[in-house]
C-alpha cells in the first residue's frame, strides 16, 4: 500500500510540471503566506485558551503562528543571506501580506454590527514583543531579500465572523475577547465556522463588498510599501472568478496558487473545484497563474526540507521554475521558539543544497517571475 502511494505521489509530482510555461533557467521562487495577520496574539493568550479547555495545540497555525518579531525576522534574514545565486543575489522571500487586522474594541462598541480595521503596522505597535519588527521589514526589503505582495486586506471572512459574533457563539466570542479570530473546529468542536477564507462567496452582493475590500487592500498596501502589488494570492486558495476583473482594475497581473482552485458558488456552502490551473495559463479575466509545485511546510507536517529538494529536482527536470510554498508559521518562534530554530536550520540546509546542486540557480520574486513569463511569450 505504501509503495503504491509513493508511485502515485511521484506521478502526480511530475504531472503538475508538464503543462504551461517552461524555461531552461533554474529559477527558485519562495512564496510565504499570512504575513501581517494576527493568528495567536501571544504565548500568554495561547496558555489562556488551553486553561479554558480550548485545544489550540491541535492546530499548527494556532500553536505556532503569530505576528513576526524582530528576532524572528533577524533569524530568517540570516538564513536567506547565507546563500547566493549565479547573479550574486541572496535568496528572497515573497512575503504575501494581509495589510489589516480587525479593530476589536470598535467592533465590540458597535455590538458586533459594524466592522473596523487597522493597518497591520498599527497592530505591531500594540505589543512590546513586536517592537522594531516593521523596521526589519523595511531593512529586508531594502536588502532585496523580503518582498511583500498582496494576500488581501485581512485574512478573514468579515460577514460570517460578525454574524457568528452577533449570535453569541461561545468559543468565537472567547476568541474575540482574546484578540483573535483564527480558530477552527480542529481546536474545539463547538466552532462550526471557519472564518479564514476572505473571499468565500460567489453571491453578487458579496462580490460588491469584495470590490471594496480588494480596492482598500491594494490602496493600503501601496501606502505602506510605496508600490502596488502586481501579484495576489487568495486566502485558503478560494475565490470566485468574479473578483478577477476587480483585481485587474487594481493593478494585479498575476495570481499565485496551486493547481486546484476552490470556487464558491453561494455564501460559503457550495463549491466546485477547478483543477487545471497551470503556470503561465491566463484566466478569462486575463490574469496569469503562478502555480506552486514545491512545498516546505514542516510545521504542518506536509513537506520536509529533503522532500522539498526532491520536488525542486522534479521541477528542474521538466524545465519549470521551482515555486516553493512556505507559510509564515514555519519561521515563527513567538509561541514555540523551537519551531523557528528547527525549521530555519532545515531551510538553511535546503538553500545550501539547492545552490550546491544547481550553481546556475536564480532567486527571484513572484512578480518578477510573472514579468519574465510575459516577456518571453
Amino acid at each position: 500500500m505504501v509503495e503504491n502511494m509513493n508511485i502515485k505521489q511521484k506521478i502526480t509530482r511530475n504531472l503538475i510540471n508538464i503543462p504551461g510555461w517552461h524555461t531552461n533557467k533554474k529559477i527558485v521562487v519562495i512564496e510565504s503566506d499570512d504575513w501581517g495577520s494576527v493568528r495567536m496574539p501571544s504565548r500568554e493568550v495561547y496558555q489562556q485558551f488551553l486553561d479554558k479547555g480550548v485545544r489550540v495545540d491541535k492546530d499548527p497555525y494556532c500553536r505556532y503562528d503569530c505576528l513576526a518579531t524582530a528576532e524572528d525576522l533577524e533569524a530568517l534574514f540570516e538564513v536567506l543571506t547565507s546563500v547566493k545565486d549565479k547573479n550574486g543575489r541572496h535568496a528572497v522571500l515573497t512575503a504575501d501580506t494581509v495589510v489589516a487586522n480587525p479593530l476589536f474594541d470598535k467592533i465590540k462598541e458597535s455590538g458586533f454590527k459594524e466592522y473596523f480595521y487597522e493597518p497591520f503596522t498599527e497592530t505591531l505597535k500594540r505589543d512590546k514583543q513586536h517592537e522594531g519588527a516593521f523596521e526589519l521589514w523595511k531593512q529586508g526589503m531594502a536588502a532585496g531579500i523580503f518582498h511583500p505582495q498582496l494576500h488581501g486586506r485581512e485574512h478573514l471572512n468579515v460577514k460570517k465572523w460578525l454574524r457568528t459574533l452577533q449570535s453569541g457563539e461561545e468559543v468565537t466570542r472567547l476568541s474575540f475577547d482574546l484578540g483573535t479570530f483564527g480558530l477552527t473546529s480542529l481546536v474545539d468542536a463547538r466552532i462550526k465556522n471557519n472564518y479564514m477564507g476572505a473571499f468565500n462567496s460567489g453571491l453578487n452582493e458579496d462580490i460588491v463588498e469584495y470590490d471594496t475590500i480588494i480596492t482598500e487592500g491594494q490602496q493600503l498596501f501601496e501606502q505602506i510599501f510605496g508600490y502596488k502589488s502586481e501579484s495576489f494570492i487568495a486566502t485558503t486558495y478560494t475565490w470566485n472568478p468574479k473578483i478577477e476583473p476587480i483585481l485587474l482594475s487594481n493593478g494585479v497581473k498575476y495570481i499565485q496558487g496551486i493547481p486546484s482552485q476552490h470556487i464558491p458558488l453561494d455564501d460559503d456552502t457550495t463549491f466546485i473545484y477547478k483543477k487545471d490551473n497551470y503556470l503561465g495559463k491566463k484566466s478569462n479575466a486575463g490574469l496569469l497563474y503562478l502555480v506552486r509545485n514545491c512545498h516546505f511546510e514542516p510545521s504542518q507536517g506536509i513537506s520536509s526540507a529533503a522532500d522539498c529538494l526532491k520536488r525542486v529536482s522534479i521541477a528542474f527536470r521538466w524545465c519549470k521554475p521551482a515555486i516553493i510554498s512556505m507559510h509564515r508559521l514555519n519561521v515563527i518562534g513567538g509561541i514555540v521558539e523551537s519551531n523557528r530554530k528547527c525549521n530555519l536550520k532545515a531551510l538553511k540546509w535546503l538553500l545550501a543544497q539547492i545552490v550546491q546542486k544547481y550553481p546556475d540557480v536564480e532567486f527571484i520574486t513572484s512578480d518578477q517571475l510573472g514579468n519574465l513569463i510575459n516577456t518571453c511569450k
